[in-house]
């Protein structure tokens, strides 16, 4: 008994209509331009088939024409075919450059979603800042206690001038009982983020940074 379960999507509808119609339809190399109103032709040849239906021809048509190895083969002197790959009639001007500037604007997309995905990619590779050291015994170890002490700046500061509240720049944060080495990551109107030495960012007024 014939197999006559219904196609499930669109990839598996191109390659039915192709093996049906080997000298229209291929899926490889550079396809063919179709015969303008081939939908309707493939409606009515294929009407008694239980495997697919118009919606589901209709659909997979939108995916072959809009497929960039189609709109290669919609070039000027290119020939369009009916479903037994008669001669239909050569392209107009105006479907050729359709065609260019449909690959054109496809490619372009591509290209800029890998290009979003790699920023991605190298932006979730990137070290992550090492959280401070947990205390161990109710004593905080000898290197953060050493490291307090070489970012606590003691001597005398002043404020920063406009022109030195930079992104990078080595500054010092007025934590009320001392300043604390910092550098400068993001600013944001009168707010900057800095990042301390032990890692720890945080957010503060542009009139607590020192030089």
């Amino acid at each position: 008994m014939e197999n006559t379960e219904k196609l499930k999507n669109s990839k598996e509808v191109i390659a039915y209509i192709a093996e049906c119609f080997p000298k229209c339809f291929t899926l490889e190399g550079e396809a063919k331009p179709l015969k303008i109103g081939i939908f309707q032709d493939l409606a009515e040849r294929l009407n008694d088939d239980p495997k697919v239906s118009k919606t589901q021809l209709r659909a997979a048509l939108r995916q072959y024409t809009s497929s960039w190895r189609y709109l290669h083969g919609v070039k000027p002197g290119a020939v369009r075919v009916d479903l037994d790959g008669n001669s239909a009639g050569e392209l107009d001007e105006e479907h050729v450059v359709h065609a260019k500037t449909a690959l054109a604007e496809s490619k372009a997309k591509v290209q800029a979603r890998r290009k979003e995905q790699a920023q991605k990619a190298r932006e979730e590779a990137k070290p992550k800042a090492k959280p401070a050291a947990k205390k161990a015994n109710g004593k905080r170890p000898q290197s953060n206690k050493a490291s307090t002490k070489n970012t606590t700046k003691p001597t005398e500061t002043r404020t920063l001038n406009a022109d030195e509240v930079k992104v990078g720049n080595q500054i010092n944060v007025n934590m009320g009982k001392g300043n604390m080495a910092a550098t400068i990551v993001e600013i944001n109107k009168e707010d900057v983020r800095v990042q301390l030495a032990n890692g720890l960012q945080m957010v503060v007024r542009a009139e607590h940074l020192r030089a």
